[in-house]
């Protein structure tokens, strides 16, 4: 871990007291929530595993005519435990075993849906244009060595888990892709959904690797919510975010990697704003530690050439429909966050504010329509 990076945005607003404290996270937070009462066994396993376990709960009207419908989601932070040059089964070896001891925590505290960051179960490799050995950890989403791994894990703490991994599709001429695989909770694969947005800023040289993804914007039915993916840099796409509502999500998570010199002041903005545009909760997730490399890269930016891109600032969150948001996981720890949720916020949220209703889906389309045909002139007045 970088020891020279600070704590997390919360440690620095502990300092503040009083009204002082209540004004600044009621404007940047929202409505509060409320601690969770974890067991004592998953915070045993916390310590002992060495990251860090938080928990809340968001407030909700109760309703007279529909049941509560609650759910608690799992989020987890890691930085890579072995130097990124270590071989490939010895990493897959490490990253299992600190997801069995994530997962296991999880379901002693209740979690009925669990997400890793993205491309959990490798380095973040996609710097460095090479494309050995990182296009070997890529794997079958269906029945790849990571989905048959968790795929019993599920079906035993009855959870469902979102793995996001480096797809090989081999029907289709081994082409590589960034996918997240969704596990129900009996252990069966329910699907997938690839990226549809692929950065080439800075030293994100993803399309190195795999181009944009062509599953759309899933929502996957399970027992315990509709549930979608926007992997890591579709957050900047609102789009993307509005596609999900439209297909009916209530989660989305969306499974990161990014660094403090590119996104850092935009994290804590997408998804929140997201959840409150269209509806529905939202978990983002963001691996932690700055990974370095055998081999030096150049960011194509004129500087000189360098070993890591940067320290992955974790600071794991999830958001409400509300505006409502949970304070932060650490930027330099690994972590777990925890967050109990009513569904039907979604709906009373809808009913509140009424964007659903006035959104104007119509009048987009058409304007959509003409602004992608090859002789679009935008629509601009100008004083004659």
């Amino acid at each position: 871990m970088d020891t020279e990076q600070f704590e997390s945005v919360e440690s620095i607003l502990d300092k503040l007291t009083g009204e002082d404290a209540q004004h600044v996270r009621r404007v940047l937070y929202g409505p509060a929530v409320n601690p969770l009462q974890l067991s004592s066994e998953a915070l045993n396993h916390a310590e002992i595993d060495n990251f860090e376990l938080k928990g809340y709960g968001f407030d909700i009207r109760q309703e007279q005519l529909r049941a509560p419908r609650l759910v608690r989601v799992g989020v987890f932070q890691n930085a890579t435990p072995l130097e990124t040059w270590a071989p490939i089964e010895q990493q897959r070896h490490a990253f299992y075993g600190m997801a069995k001891r994530a997962l296991l925590t999880a379901f002693c505290s209740g979690v009925n849906v669990f997400c890793f960051q993205e491309a959990w179960n490798m380095p973040f490799a996609f710097c460095t244009r090479e494309k050995y050995p990182w296009c070997e950890y890529a794997e079958a989403a269906e029945d790849g060595p990571t989905t048959v791994f968790l795929q019993q894990l599920a079906k035993q703490y009855n959870m469902v888990i979102i793995s996001p991994i480096l797809e090989r599709d081999s029907s289709h001429c081994d082409t590589i892709w960034n996918t997240a695989v969704v596990i129900d909770n009996h252990g069966d694969y329910l699907g997938k959904h690839r990226k549809n947005h692929i950065p080439r800023v800075g030293d994100f040289n993803e399309s190195t690797y795999y181009i944009e993804g062509n599953t759309g914007h899933p929502v996957f039915e399970t027992e315990f919510g509709r549930l979608a993916i926007n992997i890591c840099y579709g957050r900047h796409h609102p789009m993307n975010w509005l596609m999900f509502g439209l297909n009916g999500a209530e989660i989305v998570f969306n499974p990161s990697a990014t660094v403090n010199g590119l996104s850092e002041p935009l994290w804590g903005i997408e998804a929140r704003n997201a959840a409150i545009a269209n509806g529905y909760f939202t978990c983002a997730i963001n691996r932690v530690g700055t990974e370095v490399f055998q081999n030096e890269f150049t960011s194509g930016d004129g500087n000189r050439a360098h070993k890591n891109f940067g320290h992955f600032y974790g600071s794991s969150y999830v958001a409400a429909p509300n505006g409502s948001r949970t304070p932060g996981l650490s930027r330099t720890k690994n972590g777990l966050l925890v967050a109990e949720m009513d569904l039907n916020l979604c709906r009373q949220v809808k009913d509140n504010w009424g964007f659903q209703m006035t959104q104007r889906l119509d009048m987009y389309a058409e304007k959509f329509g003409e602004a992608i045909k090859h002789d679009y002139k935008p629509e601009i007045i100008k004083r004659k």
